[in-house]
């Protein structure tokens, strides 16, 4: 046989074999889910990523006839849990909800993965500010009596946060920069067992997600002194921002998303992110999300990918200067 006809019939075959990938690929997403799938949730109850991924799992599920079930997989600021998702076979059947943690860990921690390339981007879910709460024994009322106090007894005030690296250490390793002032970390192993803290007293100060926080705001067991957006929080209006009371220039915001592992079929993604638009637009996921805080958020697939890249590249030089580091 010539060696042309040869490489004709190779090339021929190759296209019938990636037709028959590209159909089957088809054909598992139009089958997908037939069974459970797991949203790992890397930190554990009570957080943010805990409180929007459960508004999420249970309404995708009702979307795709099938069981969302949480698994929280908490540890070392999101890493643990993340890790187990990087290694969980590739057929949709297990997804990880990710924040802006999944963008700062890898400048502080020895990942076993790569964040981006061992995910695939399936859909962003929204974004939400800080609050500065602080226990309502401590005799402060506002963002510049805090100031004073720190001023006053450096390294007295502790701040909790859900660990290193996470939306809380940042927020208030960025107050501390702006303000100049000596307030001390002290991680615990999640958004929820810091807030406990702060609430018992064993920590004063906290710099918590909106999501998180509500419920404890309203029922006195926190004391809120401002939010950290560029403007007023729509659910907490009477509160000042940070900037405007007495950190000028201050901004923290979170987000939430989920990823897939890598090698998951497009169809399967695509089936997942539409599914996820949908609960998304619905009245009951928009309001439920707006009265926790967080604001819903659309952006396609691969948009999502890019602004992971971005906030990855953002966030490196914020841990360098507050000398984030594993401990």
């Amino acid at each position: 046989m010539r060696v042309g006809k040869r490489y004709g019939l190779i090339v021929k075959w190759f296209g019938v074999l990636l037709a028959l990938t590209a159909f089957a690929a088809v054909a598992a997403a139009d089958d997908y889910p037939a069974r459970s799938i797991r949203l790992i949730i890397p930190f554990p109850p009570g957080g943010s990523n805990d409180v929007v991924g459960r508004i999420i799992a249970n309404q995708l599920g009702q979307k795709l006839g099938q069981q969302v079930f949480v698994d929280n997989r908490a540890g070392a600021g999101g890493v643990v849990g993340t890790d187990v998702a990087a290694k969980a076979t590739p057929d949709g059947y297990t997804l990880l909800v990710i924040s802006v943690a999944h963008a700062v860990d890898p400048w502080i921690y020895k990942e076993t993965f790569d964040p981006i390339k061992d995910f695939v981007p399936v859909s962003i879910l929204g974004t939400g500010t800080n609050v500065l709460t602080v226990n309502p024994k401590l005799p402060v009322h506002s963002v510049q009596e805090l100031l004073d106090l720190a001023k006053q007894k450096p390294g007295f005030l502790n701040y909790g946060s859900a660990g290193i690296g996470s939306f809380q250490n940042l927020g208030g390793e960025l107050f501390k920069l702006m303000a100049g002032v000596d307030i001390v970390h002290v991680p615990y192993k999640g958004g929820g067992p810091a807030m406990m803290a702060v609430i018992a007293g064993e920590a004063q100060v906290m710099f918590s997600s909106i999501v998180q926080t509500v419920p404890s705001i309203q029922s006195g067991l926190l004391r809120a002194l401002a939010t950290g957006g560029a403007k007023r929080s729509q659910i907490l209006p009477d509160l000042p921002t940070i900037a405007e009371a007495g950190v000028p220039g201050y901004l923290a915001a979170d987000w939430w998303g989920i990823l897939a592992p890598a090698g998951t079929p497009k169809p399967i993604v695509d089936k997942l992110h539409g599914a996820i638009d949908e609960v998304l637009n619905s009245a009951d996921t928009q309001k439920y999300m707006n009265d926790q805080g967080a604001t819903p958020v659309h952006m396609s697939s691969a948009d999502f990918g890019k602004y992971i890249v971005a906030e990855t590249a953002k966030w490196g030089p914020v841990v360098q200067k507050a000398g984030i580091k594993a401990e």
